[in-house]
């Protein structure tokens, strides 16, 4: 077991105000147990139902963030504990900031030559103007259409006829105002968590998800257990070894810190990957794919959740100790 006594007394931030509350609390459960069974100091911690100046106040020293979406995983409470002075795992705040917009992480991988599904953004304020013939063109069919900054699947829809794409944009802007059409990659879908930062970077082994119709949906990723994850892969080894190397440098390349996992799209027909989006603070439910790659690995639960947490850190520790 990783020693995880450099710190006296953690909070695991918990359910939150995004609209994957539900999840993050199942996540959060699952943490505070594991630390409290490794023998840390853990509690709760609700940001929807406490200020987070009581962390301060109430004398924690640390932070395992096990919150999912906005107001969590978007550099907004890592901020609010860069100012508090308190270290969190995961990311920092620019590289969880970037990562939550699926827009601009695709903007920064492109930038580095990194594949990924080309895509048409769209504004909430354009949705009376825009051109459905031109997304159409621009991305063919089918299409992905989602919010540029939720997760869990939530308001994404695959739209595979003309006449369904207005009512898919309109979903998705009830989400966000900013509606990422994203060309459609048909293959395998995979997945690689992340641990680590910068050269250190090391890749969990790759998962491949089988969902029911092909559908890996919010109902389908936490609620059934039709959805299969096969790991090992079952890929060839040189494309699960490109795999890995191509998500290591897109969770470089970002910044990242601490933990992560990228989802993959594998062409059928050219078996080329591509870059979908990056999770900065995965789940941690029975469902979720990091514990489950990293049991694969020979990592348990519990190690798992204390070496995330001995990780824990400051983007300005050392410059304000300088």
């Amino acid at each position: 077991m990783v020693s995880t006594f450099n710190f006296r007394k953690v909070a695991v931030l918990m359910g939150g105000r995004s609209a994957e509350r539900e999840i993050s609390l199942m996540s959060g459960r699952g943490v505070l147990r594991a630390l409290q069974s490794s023998g840390v100091n853990a509690s709760a911690f609700d940001t929807a139902e406490r200020d987070l100046s009581e962390l301060k106040r109430e004398g924690f020293d640390a932070c395992f963030i096990a919150l999912h979406g906005r107001y969590g995983e978007d550099g907004t409470v890592q901020g609010a504990l860069e100012l508090l002075g308190i270290p969190y795992t995961g990311s920092g705040v620019m590289s969880s900031s970037i990562a939550m917009d699926k827009t601009m992480t695709k903007r920064v991988w492109l930038a580095e030559g990194l594949p990924t599904p080309a895509y048409v953004l769209v504004r909430r304020e354009q949705l009376d103007s825009v051109s459905v013939d031109g997304l159409v063109k621009a991305l063919g069919l089918p299409m992905i259409v989602k919010p540029a900054r939720e997760g869990s699947s939530i308001g994404v829809t695959k739209v595979e006829q003309v006449k369904d794409l207005p009512a898919a944009l309109t979903m998705a802007a009830k989400c966000d105002a900013d509606i990422l059409c994203e060309q459609c990659i048909v293959g395998d879908e995979v997945t690689c968590p992340v641990l680590g930062e910068g050269d250190t970077a090391k890749a969990l082994p790759v998962i491949r998800i089988v969902a029911p119709q092909g559908n890996y949906d919010y109902q389908n990723k936490y609620f059934t257990d039709d959805t299969q994850y096969l790991v090992p892969s079952g890929l060839p080894a040189a494309e699960e070894a490109e795999i890995e190397t191509l998500v290591i440098k897109a969770y470089q390349v970002l910044g990242c810190r601490g933990w992560g996992r990228i989802d993959v799209m594998i062409d059928a027909s050219t078996r080329q990957p591509y870059l979908l989006e990056i999770n900065t603070s995965p789940g941690m439910t029975g469902h979720s794919l990091v514990p489950m790659s990293a049991k694969a690995e020979g990592i348990s639960y519990e190690s798992l959740c204390c070496q995330l947490l001995d990780a824990a850190k400051l983007d300005h520790a050392q410059e304000d100790q300088g």
